[in-house]
């Protein structure tokens, strides 16, 4: 049988080593940005243009930034993807209805030809209230992750820890995306937008589910296997639900990884960090959360302060 409470240790070192270099990218782009992303127009404010053309051709930065120059735009106003071979994806600070209009002139005298397939402008103020109300949505889903889960699981012994610990790995994989879109924001120059948000909150309930699934597999076991070590159990749940988790997983993946190669630039970023999350879900469910559950019960976590503390008052006495 696969040993993996037993190593408990090594799995939760390779959750940090994942997150760490996230924090050091968003540490590094909080100093020169004062945000810790490259925020969208969705937050900053701004307008978004997606415009298809009648000819194939290839979108560079520096010929939209000199089409754009007489609009007092400049490079660091603006953003250009490509989607396709004749899509242009355009965001730039906020465009008044005239400004729009020339600079739509200005790109087709340039480029020939378009359809506006979107147009869409956001203000600074409802860029703010967006981020409010998202960081409030996942407050508030952790709070009822937590209460939920401490009343599905009363009839086990302690059964707040439970809550505790799926928060705990929910979190592991907010942090793992967060670092991923600041670590692709510094490379790629990938940006946050509300795409990115409605990932991020179906991560945290894919995350939740797998967990709880092996949550719930504990819970039966503990009353079959009653005298046996609380570790062996918990490592004989996670067994007993790591072919479901992985079958899960997959089909999952498979479906997303085709829709990153194919489904356009539009939705990439948005595939892209599903990906991720799913896959740092089904992670953390497996070889986090449940371990958790075992260092709070053998109370590991307060034999390691007390030595960290209790040295440190040896050695100041």
């Amino acid at each position: 049988m696969l040993d993996i409470v037993g190593k408990r240790y090594w799995y939760f070192a390779l959750s940090l080593l994942v997150i760490i270099p996230g924090l050091i990218a968003m540490g590094l782009t909080w100093g020169q940005t004062g945000q810790p992303f490259r925020l969208a127009i969705d937050f900053t404010g701004g307008t978004l243009l997606q415009l298809k053309f009648d000819k194939p051709q290839t979108f560079s930065t520096e010929q939209i930034v000199r089409t754009l120059e007489p609009f007092n735009i400049t490079s660091n106003d603006v953003v250009v993807q490509q989607s396709g071979t004749d899509t242009l994806v355009l965001r730039t600070r906020e465009l008044d209805t005239d400004t729009k209009v020339k600079v739509e002139a200005a790109l087709g005298q340039q480029f020939g030809n378009f359809v506006e397939q979107r147009a869409e402008s956001v203000g600074p103020a409802i860029g703010t209230e967006v981020a409010q109300r998202a960081l409030m949505a996942v407050a508030l889903a952790s709070i009822a992750i937590l209460l939920y889960i401490t009343w599905a699981f009363r009839r086990v012994p302690q059964p707040f820890r439970y809550g505790v610990c799926a928060i705990v790995a929910m979190l592991h994989d907010v942090f793992v995306l967060l670092g991923t879109a600041s670590i692709f924001g510094m490379m790629l120059g990938w940006e946050v937008d509300s795409l990115f948000l409605t990932a991020l909150l179906t991560v945290i309930g894919f995350s939740v589910h797998d967990t709880i699934v092996v949550f719930d597999r504990i819970r039966e076991n503990l009353n079959r296997l009653r005298g046996t070590r609380f570790e062996d159990v918990v490592n004989h749940s996670i067994i007993q639900t790591l072919d479901r988790s992985i079958n899960t997983v997959l089909t999952t993946l498979f479906v997303l990884g085709a829709l990153i190669l194919f489904g356009g630039v539009t939705i990439q970023h948005f595939v892209v960090t599903l990906f991720i999350g799913i896959l740092s879900g089904m992670y953390s469910s497996i070889f986090n959360a449940a371990p958790l559950l075992v260092v709070w019960e053998n109370g590991e976590l307060l034999a390691f302060f007390r030595r960290i503390f209790g040295g440190q008052r040896q050695a100041t006495a």
